[in-house]
């Protein structure tokens, strides 16, 4: 039978993050599986809530659940691949591991779905749900890797233009069925440790965003395929721990993300060219929205932030020092944190 590890990143939302799991658990019922619940040093009582609920509750007994205390925040990746690194409770490495966020639910089957369909296609190395909102209103999860044109297709927001590099354009929209994507987003996505064993974790250069787009770019090159399962659906309330959703200003690690992505994988050259594309649409935009009266769509400063970052990106030097990038490491490089046993 399947051996299933699955990881929940903790930070700043206990209750949440319970709710997620005893989803988990109550799908993960008849499967060879097991549960653990990373804190990423939250530092809010979020270890001891959660602790006592796993002492106490029924529910985190019908299988092995265990809670590993970070002591540090090196941001969604890192929390990730400490989970991952800890493999399961008897030391050995699990076939697939489920990334699951903390405020994610998954409905009835999610879980045994996604096992199913990477049980039945090899060419598979990661496969990820349908997200919806709590009112079932259907998340865009599914994308195209980024490129120089689909900067300039984003940031410009112009018809003729999206229409024009609309086979160059992020989102691919909501998947009427299962197929083929370029990266999915990490809210529910399950992936086989040997795919993870051939290209490494999560890159923990990225604190925040394009972690999973790097991920899946590098599954890509190694020749293993990213697929979205229609049939998996999952509930997601989105933005819980990042507050993105009340953002008025995009926060540095954004940025950073942004340029360490293209820089890294495409170089810094091409790293200028994207940004001088986001530029130029930005300004097209910019220049509509005087002569058209529209309403403001990027938080302020938005545009002069991602010119400046990114210059004086050019004079920092590359990361990617021994330690410091998670893609550099093996899964089985490194001993996990201590755990706190449930």
């Amino acid at each position: 039978m399947t051996k299933l590890l699955t990881v929940i990143l903790n930070y700043k939302t206990a209750e949440m993050t319970l709710q997620s799991a005893k989803a988990a658990v109550r799908e993960m019922a008849g499967l060879d599986a097991e549960l653990v619940i990373v804190d990423n040093h939250s530092q809010d009582g979020s270890v001891e809530a959660i602790q006592e609920e796993l002492d106490q509750a029924d529910w985190a007994k019908t299988l092995p659940v265990r809670l590993i205390a970070s002591d540090r925040n090196g941001g969604f990746g890192a929390g990730n691949n400490i989970g991952i690194r800890a493999g399961l409770s008897d030391g050995s490495t699990p076939e697939y591991v489920y990334i699951l966020n903390s405020d994610a639910f998954p409905d009835a089957g999610a879980i045994k779905r996604l096992v199913d369909h990477l049980d039945t296609h090899p060419k598979a190395g990661f496969a990820g749900s349908y997200i919806h909102g709590p009112e079932g209103d259907a998340h865009v999860t599914a994308f195209r890797f980024p490129t120089l044109w689909s900067e300039l297709e984003g940031a410009a927001r112009f018809g003729p233009i999206s229409r024009l590099l609309r086979s160059k354009a992020v989102p691919i929209g909501v998947p009427e069925a299962t197929q083929r994507v370029d990266w999915l987003a990490g809210a529910s996505v399950m992936m086989r440790t040997s795919v993870l064993d051939q290209i490494g974790l999560f890159d923990e250069t990225f604190f925040l965003y394009f972690e999973e787009t790097d991920l899946c770019l590098r599954a890509a090159r190694a020749g293993h395929e990213t697929h979205y399962v229609r049939d998996s659906e999952v509930t997601h309330i989105g933005s819980a721990s990042t507050g993105m959703k009340t953002w008025t200003r995009v926060p540095v690690y954004w940025f950073d993300s942004r340029w360490h992505y293209f820089s890294k994988n495409h170089g810094r050259v091409y790293a200028c060219g994207a940004t001088l594309m986001h530029v130029a649409g930005g300004l097209l935009w910019r220049l509509r929205r005087v002569i058209q009266r529209k309403p403001r769509a990027d938080a302020p400063g938005f545009l002069r932030t991602l010119a400046w970052h990114d210059v004086t990106a050019l004079f920092r030097p590359l990361p990617g020092k021994p330690g410091a990038v998670g893609d550099s490491r093996p899964l089985t490089a490194a001993e996990p944190p201590a755990e706190e046993p449930v």
